[in-house]
Order: structure tokens, then sequence, then C-alpha cells
């Protein structure tokens, strides 16, 4: 298994749809949530995913500042459900944030978190910076890492 970073016109067709059907399968389905899926943010972002026996296992975008926020940020974050438990998560925080700081240089990231993964981020140095709201019926909250 290795992880891919592409930026969306790198991405095959094969790729994106692999991707949309997770993010649907994940967020719309098994967290029984309507919303626009497709937001027009993918073709400025850079697409992180791990692949495993064909499928992917692990997956994230990551987007430029400006886009969802004056931050760079990391959005889309999920883990296949028959690759969970495997640490995958971690990983893939590590590897985006490798990227955001190498490659990109940002010195600051901001996520909209569901508030059941504070502590997750946490971990990562992520600290709230707003009051937990709802969003799409899922509490969610801000959270930001500076460098």
């Amino acid at each position: 298994m290795e992880w891919t970073l592409k930026s969306f016109e790198q991405l095959t067709g094969a790729e994106v749809y692999r991707i949309l059907q997770l993010r649907v399968n994940v967020f719309m389905l098994e967290q029984n949530c309507l919303y626009p899926e497709v937001d027009d943010k993918d073709q400025a972002s850079h697409h992180l995913f791990l692949e495993a026996d064909g499928k992917l296992a692990a997956y994230c975008r990551l987007l430029p500042r400006g886009i969802s926020y004056p931050q760079a940020s990391i959005g889309r974050v999920l883990v296949n459900p028959p690759y969970r438990g495997r640490g995958l998560a971690q990983e893939l925080m590590t590897q985006a944030l490798a990227f955001l700081t190498g490659e990109w240089g940002e010195s600051e990231v901001k996520i909209q978190a569901q508030h059941y993964l504070e502590k997750f981020y946490g971990s990562f140095g992520f600290r709230p910076v707003s009051d937990v709201y709802p969003e799409d019926g899922i509490p969610h909250v801000d959270m930001v890492l500076r460098l």
C-alpha cells in the first residue's frame, strides 16, 4: 500500500469516480446526511489517498488558502469501513500535514471537525476556535493548527 497525492487534473476518471463514490457512501449514506457533496472545491484541491486491494482505504482533500478559509484546510477525511481500526486515520493526517507544511509551506491549517473527533484532531495540535454547532445535523467544531 502506498500513499498517492494528486491534483484534480492528475486524477484519472476512475480515481475521481472511486473518490466520489466513497465520500457519498461515508458522508451521505453512512452518516445519513443530505448535503451537496460535489461542491466545486475538488478542482482546486489536492487529493491524498491510500489504495489497497484495488479499493480506496483512506482519503482526504487538501485545500489551498482562500478556498474554504483564509488558511489552508484538510477536508473530507475518511477511512473506508473495512479498513478502520488499523491506524490509517493517523497516517492520513500525518501525510496531509507533512504535505501542507513541507510542500505548500503552510504555518496554519483550519478544519471543520465533527465534534466527536475533537480529541483525535487535538492529538495533532489542532485547537478549537469555535463553539460546537450543528452542520447537516451533526455537531461540529472549527479547529486550527498553528505551526
